[in-house]
């Protein structure tokens, strides 16, 4: 394999930072066409509602903060609600409007401590795997995480984009 420079690790990690921003703006693009009636309405008939997944995607976010070592979460609550449990589960969830608030919260909380790292601290263990697994798995890393991140979040726009037609 290959070595790469310092300047070719720095336009990588920003690559993929800038990725993940885009998946988030796109969230907020969407969010600010989308009523709160649309967002609570199901996204296919007997599928996940708009609303369950900015859940989702908040609490994913959220879990990001302990994962990376930033913080403790900011919603812990949401875990059960939109992680643990599905969609239709019986269990309350926060209103739309506390939804909204918390992914925002969540994400410039979140952007302010990325937007902090050094290149290598990406490629540092994350708090889920233990030292002696990352030792065996470098890859296991940081930026793996927001990398598999990305992907997960662009998914879901790929979903709630399906709500614009709903009134």
């Amino acid at each position: 394999m290959e070595t790469t420079t310092s300047s070719e690790t720095a336009l990588f990690i920003k690559m993929a930072v800038t990725a993940w921003k885009t998946q988030n703006e796109r969230v907020d693009k969407l969010l600010d066409k989308l009523s709160d009636d649309q967002l609570r309405s199901d996204i296919a008939p007997g599928k996940n509602s708009g609303a369950y997944l900015l859940g989702h995607l908040t609490a994913v976010n959220d879990n990001l903060l302990p994962l990376f070592g930033f913080s403790d979460k900011l919603y812990p609550e949401l875990q059960n609600i939109f992680l643990t449990n599905p969609d239709k589960s019986g269990l309350a969830q926060p209103s739309v409007a506390e939804l909204r608030k918390y992914w925002h919260e969540v994400n410039k909380k979140l952007v302010s401590h990325i937007d902090a790292m050094k290149s290598a601290e990406w490629f540092t263990r994350h708090n889920s795997v233990s030292e002696e697994d990352f030792a065996k798995e470098p890859h296991r890393n940081k930026l793996n995480v927001l990398l598999n991140r990305t992907s997960h979040q662009a998914y879901h726009v790929g979903q709630l984009v399906l709500l614009q037609k709903k009134s």
